[in-house]
């Protein structure tokens, strides 16, 4: 049974040193704006300055401590935080402010997951347990008297220091430790960009060479979803709405063009209903409960909910389902992942999730109305996992979806479960499931939402 592993749990790891006042973070944000790649994280090693004591924080406010020493930053932390964000896990990313010389211990940056993972600051290409962790590591050469006027301007305009206090500093910490810590780490770079990003040509090589990795990292994970599709499928997961000429009609309205908006909309949160009502059978329930009927009769073991009903829904296409979810279960929980197709790669890519928090012994309705290729389920149900749902306890809740995108979903999952109303068949498939042909699907594009929210 082949594992889905998601891009964040392999994430582009860069690395970005140099001098003070090198140009660095303008490196780093030419680079961001450049590639264009969702959910790509900034770590400055800025965040990471270790907390002071009193005595080094009174030394601190009279220009007297060393912040340029490679002792001054918490790189252990540094690399925790990156093997945390490349395991997929939830990380905190610390705040630290340089006006009170210490760390805001009410802030915490919150980061889920990357795509792609910049490390920016002076040290970042120091510990070598952090370059293991890196695919790219760049050093940025500017001359030192240049850096020495920027971070005058820097120090001086921007945080508050007194123009006497940041030349002390310079001439006692910054200097002697930048020629014996910083400019060392020249040589551990891939790549060495003279004058930052006034050095057009380094640039431009530069970001034509991450947009080919990122490329070819796109590529790597859509075969990796395609490979998903391999094997004996159960379908004994798969529960489909029984066809009754009710839900012919509702179908009907539904997948014809000529429908009007008032009707479709109807149509549609008619099924959407059955579907959740459906999906609800398979939720767990309690049967402990002791109840007094109206006639005063004392029933033992009564079935009752065990808890609140969970939701998560895949922006848009799961949204469709929020009218009928709030008639079914007013007091629902619903949380929102948004997983959008990349058009020139074809890999789905997870730009935003806002979630509420979950028990292993919770069940969860995930609801997407069309399951196409699969990709956006499969990566919502990772998701799902990494946020402490069992896999067993998902239920996925939709109006229909090709055998392709079921295959690979239960070949991910297997332990999930599936709603759905219509399945889109292989032309040569074997089991016996109600649906159309996957040869020339008419469910091949998302209409659902388009037409729901009058956007067709």
């Amino acid at each position: 049974m082949a594992e889905y592993i998601p891009p964040w749990s392999t994430p582009y790891v860069i690395g970005i040193a140099g001098l003070s006042g090198s140009g660095k973070t303008t490196v780093a944000q030419e680079i961001i704006s450049s590639i264009n790649e969702p959910w790509t994280v900034l770590l400055s090693l800025d965040n990471f300055y270790q907390p002071l004591t009193k005595e080094q924080s009174l030394a601190a406010f009279d220009n007297n401590h060393d912040f340029d020493h490679p002792s001054s930053v918490d790189l252990d932390l540094v690399v925790e935080c990156v093997r945390s964000l490349k395991s997929g896990k939830r990380t905190d990313i610390p705040v630290y402010s340089f006006v009170k010389h210490d760390r805001e211990p009410d802030q915490k940056i919150t980061i889920y997951g990357a795509n792609v993972i910049i490390i920016e600051g002076i040290f970042a290409l120091f510990k070598p347990e952090l370059l293991e962790l890196m695919d790219c590591k760049i050093y940025v050469d500017t001359d030192l008297d240049i850096c020495y006027s920027r971070r005058l301007l820097r120090d001086i305009v921007h945080r508050g220091r007194s123009i006497k206090g940041v030349i002390s500093q310079w001439d006692r910490f910054v200097k002697p430790n930048a020629i014996s810590y910083v400019i060392p780490t020249r040589n551990n770079a891939d790549m060495v960009i003279p004058r930052g990003t006034d050095n057009r040509i380094a640039m431009e090589l530069l970001i034509a060479h991450l947009r080919k990795q990122l490329e070819l990292k796109s590529e790597a994970h859509v075969k990796h979803l395609k490979s998903l599709g391999a094997g004996n499928t159960d379908w004994g997961k798969v529960h489909v709405l029984n066809e009754t000429n009710q839900l012919k009609c509702l179908k009907t309205m539904i997948i014809d063009t000529n429908t009007t908006y008032d009707d479709f909309i109807f149509s549609f949160d008619r099924v959407a209903s059955m579907l959740i009502l459906e999906a609800l059978n398979y939720v767990e329930y309690q049967y402990d409960k002791t109840i007094t009927t109206p006639v005063g009769t004392v029933l033992e073991n009564c079935t009752y909910a065990k808890q609140e009903t969970n939701a998560v829904s895949i922006i848009r296409s799961g949204d469709c389902f929020t009218s009928a979810l709030r008639k079914t279960t007013p007091a629902a929980k619903i949380g929102k992942l948004l997983i959008q197709t990349d058009s020139r790669t074809g890999e789905p890519k997870l730009h935003t999730e806002k979630l509420q928090s979950f028990d292993t012994n919770e069940n969860v309705l995930l609801f997407d109305a069309q399951s196409i290729s699969g990709g956006a389920a499969i990566m919502a149900i990772k998701v799902l996992l990494d946020h402490n749902v069992s896999q067993d306890k998902i239920i996925l809740v939709n109006f229909t979806a090709s055998e392709t995108a079921l295959t690979r979903i239960l070949h991910a999952f297997p332990h999930i479960k599936v709603v759905t109303a219509i399945i889109g068949h292989k032309g040569n498939s074997t089991h016996n499931l109600p649906g159309d042909s996957d040869d020339e699907w008419w469910m091949s594009t998302r209409f659902i939402d388009n037409k729901y929210y009058g956007t067709s």
